[in-house]
């Protein structure tokens, strides 16, 4: 079972709408380009997903031994994981190890251990409610929008929303911009009704006074959790705890995508940061096999992010069943070129997850053959 062929490109794709911007980029856009590995191997056995590959480290893993890039006695939540020399091409390894054997991904990862025999359901959020809004001057037309494309993401089948917030850092003035993430937040919650589960995520774009603003004046909203509310901080963190409890707030505090802080973890254990959201992709799957057990052990949860990158969509739901606290998979929703992800479905807030071999997309070859041609590359032993 030795690696003989590698090739990578980007597929183009894109979001049913486009983004907007949040509290410290401009817009999002409507395009996704995720960059996809195909790796096949000397026995005819090939597997593909997300991938950052460069062609020299490509070129060191020709000719290895698949036996190689597994993990020996890798912790729960997978019995497998892949080694670091490896994660280059984690995604298409895990694809191409679990399609051997005939399983659905997580099926794999488990292992020895049991998993049930019914089809796997995973809770999911809608992740793409942005600053849409920007050139509205009415707050009222502004949050009416925010609701009719919480109310696209309803007929999707979400029944969880994230909604960004910290309009006031950079794209309003403060008190304006504050004011309507307040209306916003208050809109969605009136139309979403009591039961749909509400998060905000000011993307570091308040300080600890503007955060209990926004906190007392959406209280009756009950969310469920602000996220990055401020640039991570255990002073702050716990002066939010504390004043919190003494005002009958059960917010959660969830950080850690992209550049998080070292002491992020040991936050966590403290019980400042509830909900832990360390990138699925950068760093990988096979870090999450190794943080979960730790979460899990003091209590936090956890709600891996991917925001722009839709495959990490569906790797999500394979690493949920061996997470005790897994909260939701963050869904970035989106088509690409030359992929089936039908297999998949999103009903009533819960994501139906494909039980075919593998991951359960389908690559269109000849389309990935053509994106390689014009804009990636391939080589062979």
């Amino acid at each position: 079972m030795r690696i003989t062929r590698i090739a990578w490109a980007r597929l183009m794709g894109q979001r049913p709408r486009a983004a907007g911007s949040n509290a410290r980029l401009g817009p999002h856009g409507q395009a996704v380009s995720p960059g996809v590995a195909l790796v096949w191997t000397d026995d005819g056995a090939s597997g593909w997903g997300w991938s950052r590959i460069e062609p020299r480290a490509a070129e060191s893993l020709l000719g290895r031994d698949l036996n190689e890039a597994i993990q020996p006695e890798a912790p729960w939540p997978a019995r497998r994981a892949i080694q670091p020399a490896f994660q280059a091409i984690e995604y298409p390894l895990l694809d191409l190890f679990a399609k051997r054997e005939g399983l659905a991904a997580h099926r794999w990862l488990a292992g020895d251990l049991p998993l049930p025999e019914q089809p796997l359901t995973v809770p999911c959020y809608d992740t793409s409610l942005y600053f849409d809004d920007l050139h509205l001057a009415d707050d009222e037309e502004a949050a009416a929008l925010l609701v009719d494309e919480m109310r696209q993401g309803w007929e999707r089948g979400h029944r969880a929303f994230k909604l960004k917030i910290g309009r006031g850092a950079l794209h309003m003035p403060l008190e304006h911009g504050t004011r309507r993430d307040i209306a916003i937040v208050r809109a969605v919650r009136q139309a979403a009704g009591p039961d749909a589960k509400l998060m905000c995520d000011a993307n570091n774009g308040y300080n600890l006074n503007l955060l209990k603003r926004v906190l007392s004046e959406t209280a009756e909203a009950q969310l469920y959790w602000i996220e990055e509310p401020f640039h991570e901080d255990g002073t702050l963190y716990a002066h939010l705890k504390d004043w919190m409890q003494a005002n009958g707030l059960r917010v959660l505090i969830a950080d850690g995508e992209g550049d998080a802080s070292p002491r992020l973890l040991d936050w966590a254990r403290e019980g400042l940061v509830d909900v832990v959201q360390h990138d699925i992709l950068r760093p990988g799957f096979s870090h999450w096999v190794a943080l979960g057990p730790t979460l899990d052990a003091c209590g936090a949860r956890s709600a891996p992010h991917h925001y722009g990158e839709p495959l990490g969509n569906y790797y999500a739901c394979h690493l949920a069943p061996g997470l005790d606290g897994f909260e939701a998979v963050e869904w970035d929703e989106a088509t690409l070129d030359g992929v089936d992800a039908s297999a998949y479905t999103i009903r009533q807030g819960q994501v139906q997850v494909s039980s075919a071999p593998g991951f359960g997309l389908t690559l269109d070859e000849g389309a990935f053959a053509r994106a390689v041609r014009e804009n990636g590359w391939s080589m062979a032993l």
